[in-house]
């Protein structure tokens, strides 16, 4: 049941996708897994979590609870794996899974806005969890188009 938070969330996360493409798109192909100071992330490596998060986020919205067997290690080997599918994959799933948390958030209900979830740094509620898809994105777009400026191919 949609209402003013989910309508607009549902149109913004949407909206970050795109928006996060574009940036993406903008850096040259053979600059995409470069890192500007070592090890600093790639603008690939930052649209891998960006696709694989939604997914989980997606769940976690349907939940309510964090996954206990969760292990920040297989996090990462995860992550280096959808980095080796490349950027049509990734895109790919960045899309399936931004849908994917789309559809969770316009599931929810008011009431069920406030309802606290318990995350290992202490709880978050469902309203907060329904916006990290859109934050989480657009902190990534401005990180990608910093490497867009450095690059000299920021527009």
């Amino acid at each position: 049941m949609s209402n003013p938070f989910t309508a607009f969330m549902a149109r913004a996360t949407s909206k970050a996708a795109d928006d996060l493409i574009a940036a993406f798109e903008r850096i040259p192909e053979e600059k995409r897994t470069w890192s500007p100071m070592g090890d600093a992330r790639t603008a690939l490596d930052q649209v891998a979590e960006c696709a694989m998060l939604n997914g989980s986020t997606a769940d976690l919205m349907r939940s309510r609870t964090w996954p206990e067997d969760f292990d920040m290690s297989e996090y990462f080997e995860a992550k280096a794996n959808v980095v080796a599918i490349g950027w049509p994959g990734i895109c790919e799933m960045l899309k399936e899974n931004t849908a994917k948390a789309i559809a969770a958030v316009n599931e929810l209900h008011a009431e069920d806005l406030g309802q606290a979830v318990n995350m290992p740094w202490g709880p978050m509620t469902v309203e907060q969890i329904a916006s990290y898809p859109y934050w989480n994105m657009c902190y990534h777009e401005g990180q990608i188009n910093y490497i867009a400026s450095m690059l000299g191919c920021l527009e």
